[in-house]
């Protein structure tokens, strides 16, 4: 048979369902366009129907046309009779709580039926998105004509948005929408593909007189009854055991289905589409419903387009059994044949099958500081503008007065709002200064009052700054004057809030006092744990490390002072790095050597206590594989650290730079065992031992030459020295590779830098981040499991490496990274033991020969099984299996 490529449409009639009251838990059910409080349970389908009230806060309530429902088409269902059209605002959307909150799996349905409400007979067009990327485009054959749409997408927020978007072909709007929670062990999606699953087809094979919907298919889809003419029908009365199976097709579903005619040996169906790049996912339900033959049995293989997805099919009599494709069939023309695997057995048969087309997602919604800060501010105002979905997407929808920086591999994020004359009273938001991005703010020509507040100033990238025509009281601060008069801000108040004079400064520096008073007795504190620190280190060497690289740090660390650290480089023009601490600076000895310095932000609470830290720690702690420290600075209240410069960056961005620099597996080992002899020596080498904490691959710097150095260590914490092998400590780290166990126990000892180390392994084998971003935010161990547990090594390597390595080598770092991440600290190695067989992987490598002369190994390890529980992770990671027949 061939499909064609439609939108998802059904009959009035396939609603006209006989469907009892069903199980509810977590349904959304909302007729749009109902007057509010009209809630209702439709009596056909036992729904329970709410308005869209609580959902949305624009748009217009309509009644389709009289000639379109009830009394002139009574089989019309009472959701259809009302609908919400959006004459205004470009972008207007809806409000879903899914009750599985954040990371939740559910199944979305948008119904439209025109019925020619608006009496103008002319079809409308629109777009329909699901957050800030595109789900479908609606479109109309008919005034009758109801289209019905279905996505299956992950809440990444605790709310879902579903906008509809006007795209100057008419008014768009909606008859019903509807949200079913689903089960996030199916319907996945695998790695490295973005996006979201909308029904193409959901057929009941066999069926020719189906209702469309069950009361017993717990996530409520729309099946439709098909049957060619090629097949025969086949029927039975006889229940089907449902419960085994975690699609679970409805009974009544897999009570039907279809064999071959006489005479022929397969089930075949196709359908073609435009775009060849096209991805499609299909689910296939067997049950069988007439036992075979004597002597015989039901076993047939499945293939699209000649290459076989599933062999030696065998399903159970009255069991349903779900297969799937785990990979996206690719391309234009798609041939699915269902052909038995020998003439002794039985035909194959088929009772349902659901066909989901990919539709990709390319867009990041707004970073999440941002969105609240953004939703504090509307709230607080009560702004009378269509602020609604996503602050910054989809991209030419942005709410208005309000324009997003967008780039290619980072979430938006909010560098100007201009609400001028917008009627806004009270005090200047707080929630304005969570924006740390912004470079514009307009908010003239208002009624604010209260005083300027002082955490302007702390928006380091604000270049244009409009306060006039309010009340505000106070004057604006001397920093924001001093960038004014430099020429880094354009600033317009109200002369009363101007002041050039220190008189009317002074009850804000009597307010200040006390804070300076603490801040300078802060700093006087931190000189004498200097002066203290370094004498202890002229005198006294770190234990257990007798040769030179375990000497501690000798007296040559200099203190510079803020002018020598401004000069160095070259007032702080060219920054290469930026974290909790603050921003890194490129700098140049008066010697020419190049430096990078770290420069406390003023902001930075945390950052103060990372400062005293590593300032401490690199004070007595010297090795080849840690970044040098070459001096500190806490001058004219600045702090600043100096480190020797890594010319190649770190290795996080190294990895992602993937055509400007290609690694070998011999580059990645040396690489690995340069990382792992810098954390061998913090935990092995000094007494008491020191833990990173915050191991990750962009805390991994390359020199010139690639030599990598172990940096950042403002969160390491060492060990009190009395043999305890753990402590209780707050959780600090990186998401991605934070240490499960650490996570949830506190319970802090050298084995959490060894998970890490191990994450950063597996990114050196792969190229794959920690978090790969896709639909599911899937994680690196949940990228690799399904292939390792198959033995198939090769799909996961980098393909950087073009197959240039000794297998048994990549099999080796393989089980090293396993080994790291069990998800019990007493059941993995000790650095000490990566290290050993880090050094092993490359004896394998080296001993192979010159490049290109390829040792693939023996490939005797098949099945390496990745030891890790579900609730390691923040979200399931299960694999992907059919429940039987497999």
């Amino acid at each position: 048979m061939a499909f064609f490529l439609h939108l998802f449409v059904f009959s009035v009639a396939a609603w006209f369902a006989h469907v009892h009251a069903q199980l509810q838990t977590g349904f959304i059910s909302i007729d749009c366009g109902s007057p509010e409080d009209m809630n209702f349970v439709d009596l056909e389908t036992g729904i329970s129907y709410t308005s869209d009230g609580p959902f949305i806060s624009t748009g217009e309530n309509r009644n389709m046309s009289l000639e379109y429902r009830y009394p002139n088409n009574p089989m019309l269902p009472r959701a259809f009779s009302d609908l919400r059209t959006f004459p205004q605002g470009n972008k207007n959307c809806y409000t879903l709580r899914p009750i599985g909150g954040k990371t939740s799996l559910n199944l979305i349905r948008a119904t439209f039926m025109y019925g020619n409400y608006d009496g103008e007979n002319k079809l409308p067009e629109f777009d329909l998105y699901l957050g800030v990327n595109l789900w479908e485009s609606v479109k109309f054959v008919n005034a009758s004509d109801v289209v019905i749409t279905e996505i299956i997408g992950v809440a990444f927020e605790d709310t879902l948005s579903v906008c509809l978007v006007n795209i100057g072909q008419g008014v768009p709007f909606i008859s019903v929408l509807e949200l079913r929670p689903l089960n996030r062990s199916i319907y996945n999606i695998e790695p490295g593909i973005s996006g979201s699953l909308v029904v193409f087809q959901r057929l009941d094979i066999g069926y020719t007189n189906g209702t469309g919907r069950y009361a017993d298919d717990m996530y409520d889809r729309i099946w439709s009854p098909y049957n060619s003419p090629a097949w025969d029908s086949l029927h039975t009365s006889v229940d089907i055991d449902i419960s085994g199976n975690g699609y679970r097709a409805p009974n009544e579903v897999m009570q039907t289905g279809a064999t071959p005619k006489n005479g022929t040996e397969s089930l075949e169906f196709s359908w073609n589409v435009s775009d060849p790049k096209s991805k499609f996912y299909i689910y296939m339900y067997f049950a069988d419903l007439v036992m075979p033959g004597r002597n015989q049995t039901r076993q047939f293989n499945v293939s699209w387009n000649k290459v076989q997805l599933f062999g030696n099919v065998s399903p159970h009599a009255y069991y349903a059994s779900t297969f799937y494709s785990s990979r996206a069939l690719v391309g234009n023309e798609h041939k699915i044949s269902i052909q038995r695997s020998g003439s002794e057995n039985a035909v194959p048969i088929l009772n349902a099958i659901e066909i989901y087309r990919v539709q990709e997602f390319t867009d990041l919604a707004t970073i999440s500081r941002d969105v609240d800060a953004i939703h504090n501010f509307r709230t607080t105002y009560k702004v009378n503008r269509n602020w609604v979905g996503d602050p910054c997407g989809p991209k030419k929808y942005s709410w208005e007065g309000v324009l997003c920086n967008y780039t290619n591999s980072s979430p938006p994020q909010i560098i100007s709002i201009n609400l001028s004359t917008s009627d806004l009273t009270g005090q200047v938001a707080a929630s304005l200064a969570n924006l740390s991005s912004l470079e514009t703010l307009d908010l003239s020509n208002n009624s604010l009052t209260g005083p300027i507040p002082d955490f302007l100033e702390k928006l380091s990238f604000l270049k244009f700054l409009n306060l006039r025509g309010n009340q505000l009281s106070g004057y604006v601060s001397r920093s924001l004057l001093e960038r004014s008069k430099a020429g880094l801000l354009i600033l317009s108040v109200d002369s009363q809030n101007l002041c050039d004079s220190g008189s009317c400064q002074s009850k804000k520096k009597k307010i200040a006092v006390p804070i300076i008073v603490s801040v300078l007795t802060s700093l006087i504190l931190l000189l004498l744990l200097f002066i203290i620190l370094r004498y202890r280190s002229k005198r006294k060497t770190i234990k257990g490390n007798s040769n030179e690289e375990g000497r501690a740090l000798e007296s040559n660390n200099r203190q510079f002072t803020y002018a020598e650290v401004a000069n160095m480089t070259n007032n702080f023009q060219t920054a290469i790095g930026k974290g909790g601490f603050g921003t890194v600076y490129l700098g140049r000895l008066k010697n020419g050597s190049q430096v990078a310095v770290k420069l406390l932000s003023a902001s930075s609470s945390q950052g103060y206590k990372e400062f005293q830290n590593e300032a401490e720690l690199l004070m007595r702690v010297h090795h080849r594989n840690l970044a040098s420290f070459v001096g500190y600075s806490h001058d004219n209240n600045k702090m600043a650290l100096v480190y020797e410069y890594m010319a190649n960056g770190n290795l996080k961005s190294y990895i992602s730079d993937r055509n400007l620099h290609p690694l070998s597996w011999e580059m990645r080992l040396k690489i690995a065992i340069d990382a792992a002899q810098g954390l061998e020596y913090l935990h092995h080498g000094c007494r008491p031992a020191i833990i990173h904490r915050d191991v990750k691959s962009a805390n991994i710097l390359l020199n010139e030459n690639l030599v990598a150095k172990i940096a950042d260590f403002g969160l390491s914490k060492g060990l009190p020295d009395d043999q305890t092998t753990h402590i209780f400590a707050e959780v600090t780290g990186t998401p991605g590779y934070l240490d499960p166990e650490y996570r949830e126990s506190r319970n802090l000892n050298e084995k959490s830098d060894v998970y890490s180390f191990g994450i950063v392994l597996l990114e050196l084998i792969t190229g794959q981040p920690a978090i790969i971003k896709t639909t599911y935010h899937t994680h690196i161990i949940q990228y690799v499991t399904p292939y390792l547990e198959h033995g198939d090594i090769t799909s996961i390597v980098d393909e950087q490496m073009e197959g240039d390595f000794n297998l048994d080598s990549v099999w080796k770092a393989i089980e090293l990274s396993v080994a790291c991440t069990r998800a019990k600290s007493t059941q993995r190695v000790t650095m000490s033991e990566v290290l050993t067989g880090l050094k092993s992987c490359l004896e394998m490598e080296l001993a192979r020969g010159p490049k290109n002369q390829v040792n693939h190994g023996s490939q005797k390890m098949v099945g390496l099984r990745m030891d890790h529980s579900p609730e390691v992770f923040s979200m399931d990671f299960d694999l992907m299996t059919a429940p039987s027949g497999r």
